[in-house]
């Protein structure tokens, strides 16, 4: 088809060019000439998003249909948006579009070619295609010639939604459409939106085959056994995840057939706020030619990057195709998996370093999705913060949480898999009073727990939250492995634990309604 035919599908006509899947370095170049990007010494395209540095998840809509209404979780993570504002704004939109270079590039989801889903992704700015041919999956030149896409994400940064007329929140927008089979994003140039859109979408569709959607990293074993590693921010997911000894088949999101698993990507968004050779060495060598950079700070000067720069934002970023780390596996499918590990950093330090979880005890930790985030910098705030994300990405979750964690539960019983929970966070006392677990202590316990080797040690069950703690670990000194033994003051244990017990119960009646008996019966016990 010709390139300016491309968008007839969509009634995206008059449009001044369709520049079609475009090489990195061709994107680059016209990101550089047009001064919306610099290079960076290590030969990095580095981008400024402008207003949003990260997702606006108020601003994130589904629109409601005769075909979604009854399948959505409506609520504050679903917005509802009506067919008839959908019409209207998208309308808007394509006026907006015409005379203007459009950047279209065709991609899947999904390294899966039973389940992939072909995507097309349309930007105004050329790094924003840049970003779509580093994180979705590249087709081959052959597989491009009869390319009909399934689902199209158009991303018209420039456009400023009224909502006084569109029936939106304010100027930005993601709406997801999936009957009109689109996601419209406007008034914010941040990629991740285009991301986390299809992410969501994966994870409405791929549960109707069957297909367990997942917000993990995973890696596959020199004797090709996969692991599994859900964790909100600061679990440690990533580091944990990227073992040398082991490849990685993806650090942010898979789908679990019956076959194995898949990486829904083709590249990695990783957080890059202190990044540094000698903490995430893989990271630091792949920010490189080809890599987009968001949000940075150069050193005075210079184009040397100053990644303790926060200036900007926190949330700085750089994608970067998955063969950019050196021991990825290409293509990114795994095994069935053995083991899976749902990390959390409890600053609360209750909570044991390992622990072995029942099929019931799975679904309920991955159905609460806990950490705790350290006290801020406000005068005053010294206790830990706890937080819970459903499924550990309550954000992305278009179905019910319980939805998923039913399907967990039913792998999990067919495939025999182990599950553990592991505490990245505090031992001894909570934050400010105990200290960090040793990363050398919990990378021990992940490889015992591959190796096998906590399958025939003895086990102690912890009285509230009912967790089976191993008694011994190679490389891990045994008086760690029960929490209430590193505390000096075992009252006050008990108390900090029957108060963390006490929020679990509180967010998990967000969703006992809809959970089954054998999830509610993994709830911990508040005994002091």
């Amino acid at each position: 088809m010709e390139s300016n035919k491309l968008l007839n599908y969509l009634g995206i006509t008059n449009v001044k060019k369709v520049l079609y899947n475009l090489t990195p370095a061709e994107l680059v170049e016209i990101s550089v000439q047009q001064g919306k990007g610099l290079l960076a010494d290590s030969g990095a395209l580095s981008v400024s998003t402008g207003e949003f540095t990260g997702r606006s998840p108020k601003d994130k809509f589904v629109v409601k249909d005769v075909n979604t209404a009854s399948h959505v979780w409506w609520g504050d993570v679903n917005n509802e948006f009506s067919e008839e504002n959908f019409g209207k704004l998208f309308k808007r939109v394509k006026a907006y579009l015409q005379g203007k270079e459009l950047y279209v590039r065709d991609c899947y989801a999904g390294a899966d070619p039973n389940y992939r889903l072909k995507v097309r992704v349309i930007t105004e700015e050329p790094w924003q295609s840049l970003f779509a041919f580093n994180m979705f999956i590249r087709p081959t030149i052959e597989e491009l010639q009869n390319f009909t896409p399934e689902f199209t994400v158009i991303a018209a940064s420039g456009f400023h939604a009224d909502k006084s007329i569109d029936g939106t929140r304010q100027h930005n927008f993601t709406i997801i459409n999936f009957t009109e089979k689109i996601i419209l994003i406007g008034g914010s140039a941040y990629t991740g939106e285009i991301k986390k859109g299809i992410f969501t979408v994966l994870n409405y569709l791929l549960p109707f085959k069957g297909v367990l959607p997942m917000h993990c990293s995973a890696n596959l074993g020199p004797n090709g056994d996969t692991a599994i590693f859900f964790g909100l921010s600061g679990t440690g997911k990533t580091t944990l995840s990227a073992d040398p000894n082991r490849a990685l088949i993806g650090d942010d999101e898979h789908g679990w057939t019956e076959n194995g698993i898949f990486n829904f990507e083709g590249g990695c968004y990783a957080k890059c706020i202190d990044l540094s050779k000698e903490k995430e060495p893989q990271i630091w060598e792949a920010v490189k030619f080809g890599a987009l950079l968001e949000n940075i700070v150069y050193h005075q000067g210079t184009r040397t990057v100053n990644f303790a720069d926060k200036t900007i934002t926190e949330n700085t970023r750089v994608s970067y195709p998955i063969h950019y780390i050196p021991n990825a596996q290409i293509p990114s499918v795994g095994s069935l998996p053995k083991n899976i590990f749902l990390l959390t950093a409890d600053a609360f330090g209750v909570l044991p370093p390992i622990s072995k979880l029942s099929v019931g005890q799975a679904m309920y930790h991955f159905l609460s999705g806990y950490t705790a985030k350290v006290a801020g910098t406000e005068a005053g705030v010294l206790e830990p913060q706890a937080t819970f994300s459903a499924c550990f990405g309550k954000a992305f979750l278009p179905l019910h949480p319980t939805k998923y964690a039913e399907m967990l539960g039913e792998k999990l019983k067919k495939y025999e898999v182990n599950v553990w929970l592991v505490n990245t966070g505090w031992t001894g006392g909570p934050y400010g009073v105990g200290s960090r677990m040793k990363l050398a202590y919990t990378r021990a316990m992940i490889t015992a727990a591959l190796n096998g080797d906590l399958n025939n040690v003895d086990y102690e069950r912890d009285p509230v939250f009912g967790l089976n703690m191993p008694k011994s670990c190679p490389n891990v000194p045994s008086e760690i492995l029960n929490p209430r033994n590193t505390w000096a003051d075992k009252s006050a244990y008990d108390k900090k634990a029957s108060e963390l017990a006490g929020l679990f119960n509180k967010n998990f009646a967000l969703y006992s309604d809809f959970a089954n008996d054998e999830i509610k019966s993994a709830a911990p016990k508040q005994l002091v």
